[in-house]
C-alpha cells in the first residue's frame, strides 16, 4: 500500500497532437511518472453551432477524420503498452473526475494552443489542478519553428508581412530535432475503462458518402499520414516537383495532401521538415522540397499572428480594425456554399467541398475571392462554412487565411482580387475540373465552360443546356470578365495532344502562378 501511495501518475490531455512520434506531451509524461494516462475528449463545445452563424461546427467529413484518427492512436499505444483514454465531455470535468478515480495524480500536461476556445479549456483545467494541488504542466509542439526560438523580443513585434517574418526566421533560426520516443510507454494505472470510439450519430452527424471523385480519399491517424510521406517523397518522388504541380485540382498527387493530418496534429511538422532535409542529401534539393518548408513557414505564421492578435482574428473589422460595408445576403451566401453562383469555376470548387470536405488551395483563394469582393459578403459566412466542412480546419489558418482574402488581414496590398474566369481558363484550360464537378455543363467543350452564359442559345441547347433552369444564370457578373471571355485557354494544347490533362501538362508560362497570391503586384491576378 505503501507503494501505491507514493506511485505518481500524469494525466496528458491530448488535443491537436493525435501521434506517438515527436510528442513531447507524452514524452514529458513518461519521463516524469510512474503511471500515464492518455486522454482524449470528445468536448460537447466542438459539436454546437458556429459563432455568428450557426452552422454545426464539426462537419461530417471532419469528423469522420477525427474518428478514424483516434482509433489510429489507440491502436499505436496499445502497442507500446499503453492506451488511449476517451471520454465525452468538457475536459475539465473529466480530468477532475479522474482525480477524484485515482488518487495520485501528480501532473497534468498538455499541449498549448493559440486562440480563445483552446485557451479557455487551458485556463479552466488549470483551476482544477490547482484547486487539487496538482502541477498543471503546457508544452508548445504544434509548429516548425519553437515559439520561444523566435528571434522577436516579444510576439507583439512580430512583422504584420509574412515575407519579413520568413527572411528573419530563415536567416536566424533553427528547427529542434524531433524527439526520440520510447519503445515501450510507461503504463495506465489499473481499474480505468479505455471508453470507445462514439459513432458519427452519437456526435450529431451522419457518416459521410465517399465520393470517388475526392482528390482527398484519405483516413485519418498518424500511421496513414507516415504512409503519404514514404510514397509523396520516397516511392515516387513527387516532392521534386511540388512547385510545378501544386495548383493542380484533379486528383490526389498535385500537391502533398499534408494539410489534414498536420491539422489533428498526427504527423509533426518537425518530422516532415527532418524528412525533406534527408531527401536534398539523398536525392535532390531544388525550389519544390523548398516549397514545402516555405507552406509550413506559412502555417506557422497564423498560429503566431493569433497569439499576437488573440481574438481579433475573429473581429469582423479583422487586424487592421478596417470598416468595410459587408453584406450578409442569406441568397446569395446558399448559392456560394451550394455551389449555384452560375459561375463554374467558383460552383465545381464548392461542390467538392461540400461533397468531399477538400478543395485544393488554388480553389479556396478563388472561391474566398468571390464570396469576399464579387459578392461582398461577411467574411465570416465562408470562414465559418469552411470551419464546418473543411477536412483540415486549423482554426489559426482557416482565420488568417480568410482575413488574408477579405483585405483586412496580412496583406501589404490593397484591393487585391481573384479574376474567376482568367484563374479558370488559367489552371482548368480544358475545364475538366468543372466536368467532373459540374456534369450538367459537360456537354460543353473546351474552355468555353467557363463562361456558359457567353454561349449562342444554339451552342448550349447542343449541349443540352439551359440557363435559369438546367444551370443558373450567373448571380454577379465582374467587369473583368469580360476580357477573358471567348478567349482560347492557354493549354489546349495538352488537350489536342490527346495528353492527359492535368497539372503535369500545365503550360509553362503558369507553373509558378501560385506564387502571384503571395506576391504578385497584379490585383486582377
Amino acid at each position: 500500500m505503501k507503494m501505491a501511495a507514493l506511485s505518481r501518475t500524469i494525466i496528458c490531455l491530448l488535443r491537436n497532437d493525435l501521434r506517438y512520434h515527436d510528442n513531447e506531451v507524452l514524452l514529458w509524461a513518461h519521463r516524469n511518472a510512474d503511471h500515464i494516462v492518455p486522454l482524449y475528449c470528445f468536448d460537447p463545445r466542438h459539436y454546437l453551432g458556429t459563432h455568428c452563424y450557426n452552422f454545426p461546427k464539426t462537419g461530417p467529413h471532419r469528423l469522420k477524420f477525427l474518428l478514424e484518427t483516434v482509433q489510429d492512436l489507440r491502436n499505436a499505444l496499445q502497442k507500446k503498452g499503453s492506451n488511449l483514454l476517451l471520454r465525452r465531455g468538457q475536459p475539465e470535468d473529466v480530468i477532475e473526475d479522474l482525480m477524484k478515480q485515482l488518487g495520485g495524480v501528480s501532473a497534468v500536461v498538455l499541449q498549448e494552443e493559440a486562440t480563445k476556445e483552446e485557451l479557455d479549456v487551458e485556463k479552466s483545467v488549470k483551476q482544477v489542478c490547482t484547486q487539487h494541488g496538482v502541477k498543471f504542466h503546457t508544452i508548445w509542439g504544434s509548429t516548425l519553428y519553437h515559439r520561444d526560438d523566435l528571434p522577436f523580443r516579444h510576439i507583439s513585434s512580430l512583422p504584420d508581412v509574412y515575407t519579413q517574418f520568413r527572411k528573419v526566421v530563415e536567416a536566424q533560426c533553427k528547427v529542434r530535432p524531433t524527439l526520440q520516443m520510447p519503445e515501450k510507454l510507461k503504463s495506465l494505472p489499473a481499474g480505468l475503462e479505455e471508453g470507445s470510439v462514439p459513432t458519427a450519430e452519437d456526435l450529431g452527424q451522419q457518416d459521410p458518402l465517399t465520393d470517388p471523385r475526392t482528390a482527398f480519399p484519405c483516413s485519418g491517424g498518424e500511421s496513414q499520414s507516415l504512409q503519404r510521406l514514404q510514397y509523396y517523397f520516397w516511392d515516387t518522388n513527387l516532392v521534386a516537383s511540388y512547385k510545378d504541380t501544386r495548383n493542380g485540382l484533379i486528383g490526389m498527387d498535385y500537391s502533398t495532401k499534408f494539410a489534414p493530418w498536420l491539422a489533428l496534429g498526427c504527423i509533426s511538422p518537425r518530422y516532415i521538415f527532418e524528412q525533406i532535409s534527408k531527401y536534398e542529401r539523398d536525392r535532390t534539393a531544388n525550389q519544390s522540397t523548398y516549397w514545402v518548408i516555405f507552406e509550413l513557414l506559412w502555417r506557422d505564421y497564423f498560429r503566431f499572428v493569433a497569439l499576437k492578435y488573440g481574438r481579433k482574428i475573429f473581429f469582423l473589422r479583422g487586424l487592421q480594425d478596417k470598416k468595410v460595408p459587408w453584406k450578409k445576403d442569406v441568397k446569395q451566401f446558399d448559392a456560394w456554399k451550394e455551389g449555384r453562383t452560375g459561375v463554374p469555376f467558383v460552383d465545381a470548387n464548392m461542390r467538392e467541398l461540400a461533397m468531399t470536405g477538400f478543395m485544393s488551395n488554388r480553389g479556396r483563394q478563388n472561391v474566398a475571392s468571390f464570396l469576399t469582393k464579387d459578392l461582398g459578403l461577411d467574411w465570416r459566412m465562408g470562414a465559418e462554412w469552411f470551419e464546418y466542412l473543411l477536412v483540415d480546419y486549423d482554426v489559426c489558418s482557416n482565420y488568417g487565411n480568410w482575413l488574408y482574402s477579405a483585405g483586412i488581414g496580412n496583406d501589404p496590398r490593397e484591393n487585391r482580387k481573384f479574376n474567376m474566369i482568367k484563374q479558370g481558363l488559367d489552371y482548368d484550360g480544358n475545364g475538366d475540373y468543372i466536368r467532373l464537378w459540374v456534369p450538367e455543363l459537360q456537354e460543353i467543350k473546351g474552355g468555353a465552360i467557363h463562361t456558359p452564359w457567353a454561349l449562342s442559345n444554339a451552342a448550349l441547347a447542343h449541349a443540352n443546356v439551359t440557363l435559369g433552369e438546367t444551370y443558373p444564370f450567373p448571380i454577379v457578373m465582374a467587369p473583368e470578365w469580360s476580357r477573358h471571355v471567348n478567349q482560347k485557354p492557354q493549354d489546349r494544347g495538352a488537350a489536342a495532344s490527346g495528353r492527359r490533362p492535368g497539372p503535369s501538362h500545365m503550360p509553362k508560362q503558369h507553373k509558378n502562378r501560385g506564387i502571384d497570391f503571395y506576391f504578385s503586384r497584379n490585383k486582377n491576378v
